[in-house]
């Protein structure tokens, strides 16, 4: 047992997990790796997110889409694969010329350059699970082999995903997702994991019982299959063999009553059915069944899998306190587990509604105010209530995870808008007393004169009185440029009231207004313009095109606190 997980900040970072990785992460800090990649399905799925109180709030998100095709991207992430000059570059280019520059190649170049930096990360104790398609498979382990070399291979896992399949008329129902298993070296950390007995197994072997304990046993073998062994042949009850022990270990389990005699006295050793651990575990895993439809479980989210599936791989190739990492994390089922098997862990996901679905699942299942009492003592007793410590970081990409983001905290939603925008959060903003700024952003003209602009978020519904409301607040606040922000498209109306404020007109170096410089008073962005990369327009961001700014300014700026943005 660990002594404490506090100390740990884990993480769920919002973005590019090859951008993460890069920027992020340090070479061999990471224990246990898995991955479950979306693969080129032609569609696109939502996941439903329902909110705690039980309402069915219908905030969608496109968990992932078909990017996997031939275009600048991946192009550029071939050619960086290609300099690598090394044998994954060479199966890369060889794939190429087998594949072409299709779909299928997209993918396993955007996965490869993905496998290479995992590689980089990992321990050299550490393993890696990659969960794929059987269409590509064969495909990946290829890829696998290159990056982690063949002799880190371990196995290919076949789970049982589906119990059926059906419509099938002219082929056999694919029923089964592919595991594949590697390590960074030939040592790795590996716990062995047992599976239950069935029933049919236990009433075939375990055949014998005690009359006074009623305990169930089977009978195994006691020779040495080596017969060169002259320490352990000696004669027992009168039958001299190669036996498995010494004369001494032979001796104490007859003590112990852990040997069972026939009627010639030849012996054979006493396996109790309760004291077997299961059946050590193959790598056909069809004992852990898929989610149902209506199951505890499930979250709606379209490639979960099934806590069990994780809980084996964690407990076998990972010790408690381990850092767990998963860069395709989704609906976040190997954090859940990670959690309750108290491993450090790291979430990567490029939506930011699954970056607070993980959020929600996490604080659902351990925060101690969502348990009720029996809960909590059961929870307790599996040892898994402890305090929550992690952080997010990243931002929204798309509208969806924008709105999804103002659906789940609006006050969030703001300081992620603010912080787009360069601006200071509000932090003296009370409930139920909104002063009409959301943010500031401060300024120095080339005149030394500072200037402010106010910030406006809204994720509601929007009118013309807001843009009023917005020229009130920068008259009273003396400010030089107001800004709205709205997660919806403004109204006309709206964008004719910020018309008739006009412009800001900066004062240059020499303390004339500059005219050439301009820019509107009251300015409205949507959340879909500022991701699709648009700013706000104010002198400091204009002046940027000046590559050396007057030497006057910097100074002035240097003297009152301001960045020079100008500066290049």
């Amino acid at each position: 047992m660990i002594d404490d997980l506090s100390k740990w900040k884990n993480k769920l970072y919002f973005g590019d997990n090859l951008d993460i990785l890069r920027e992020y992460f340090p070479a061999e800090c990471v224990d246990l790796i898995y991955l479950d990649p979306p693969f080129n399905s032609q569609a696109t799925y939502n996941v439903l997110f329902g909110e705690k109180n039980g309402s069915q709030s219908q905030a969608q998100i496109t968990a992932f889409e078909d990017t996997w095709h031939w275009g600048p991207e991946s192009q550029n992430a071939y050619s960086e694969l290609i300099d690598r000059a090394d044998k994954l570059s060479d199966l890369i280019e060889a794939l190429q010329r087998f594949l072409g520059a299709n779909d299928m190649m997209a993918y396993l170049v955007m996965m490869a350059i993905r496998l290479a930096e995992l590689h980089r990360v990992l321990k050299p104790k550490g393993s890696i699970y990659l969960h794929c398609d059987p269409l590509a498979s064969h495909y990946l382990k290829l890829i696998m082999d290159a990056v982690f070399g063949f002799q880190c291979y371990h196995a290919e896992i076949i789970w049982k995903r589906f119990s059926s399949h059906g419509n099938v008329y002219k082929n056999y129902g694919k029923v089964h997702d592919v595991v594949l298993f590697y390590s960074k070296t030939q040592t790795t950390k590996w716990n062995q994991p047992y599976a239950a007995l069935k029933e049919d197994y236990v009433t075939g072997h375990f055949t014998h019982q005690e009359s006074d304990t009623g305990r169930r046993y089977r009978l195994q073998n006691v020779l040495n299959p080596n017969k060169d062994r002259p320490n352990l042949t000696y004669e027992w009850n009168g039958h001299l063999r190669v036996w498995k022990w010494t004369k001494d270990r032979m001796q104490e389990l007859h003590d112990q009553g852990r040997l069972y005699y026939s009627s010639t006295g030849y012996p054979a050793l006493k396996q109790y059915l309760d004291e077997s651990k299961g059946q050590k575990v193959d790598d056909v895993w069809n004992d852990i069944k898929p989610l149902t439809h209506s199951g505890k479980e499930r979250l709606g989210y379209p490639t979960q899998k099934p806590e069990a599936l994780l809980e084996r791989i964690i407990s076998a190739s990972s010790n408690e306190g381990d850092l767990v990492l998963d860069p395709f994390c989704g609906c976040g089922t190997t954090i859940a587990v990670a959690e309750r098997l108290r491993r450090r862990w790291i979430g990567i996901d490029i939506t930011y509604l699954a970056i607070t679905l993980v959020r929600n699942r996490l604080e659902g299942a351990f925060s101690d105010e969502n348990a009720d009492e029996v809960d909590l003592e059961k929870a307790q007793a599996r040892n898994v209530i402890h305090r929550l410590n992690y952080e997010i970081i990243g931002d929204p990409r798309d509208l969806a995870s924008a709105r999804a983001l103002a659906d789940k905290d609006r006050h969030e939603f703001e300081r992620w808008i603010t912080g787009k925008l360069g601006a200071s959060h509000f932090k003296d903003k009370k409930k139920g007393a909104d002063s009409g700024i959301d943010g500031r952003i401060k300024f120095l003209e080339y005149s030394g004169e500072a200037r402010t602009i106010i910030v406006q978020v809204k994720s509601g519904g929007v009118g013309v009185s807001q843009i009023r409301d917005l020229i009130g607040v920068v008259k009273r606040e003396k400010a030089a440029i107001g800004v709205f922000v709205t997660l919806n498209p403004p109204t006309k109306p709206m964008e004719k009231e910020a018309l008739t404020e006009g412009y800001f007109v900066p004062l240059n170096i020499q303390g004339m207004p500059d005219q050439t410089h301009k820019v509107p008073r009251i300015q409205i962005l949507t959340v879909q313009d500022l991701l699709n990369g648009a700013t706000l327009m104010y002198p400091a961001m204009i002046h940027t095109t000046f590559k050396k700014p007057e030497r006057q300014y910097r100074e002035r700026a240097a003297e009152q606190g301001f960045l020079a943005l100008s500066q290049e």
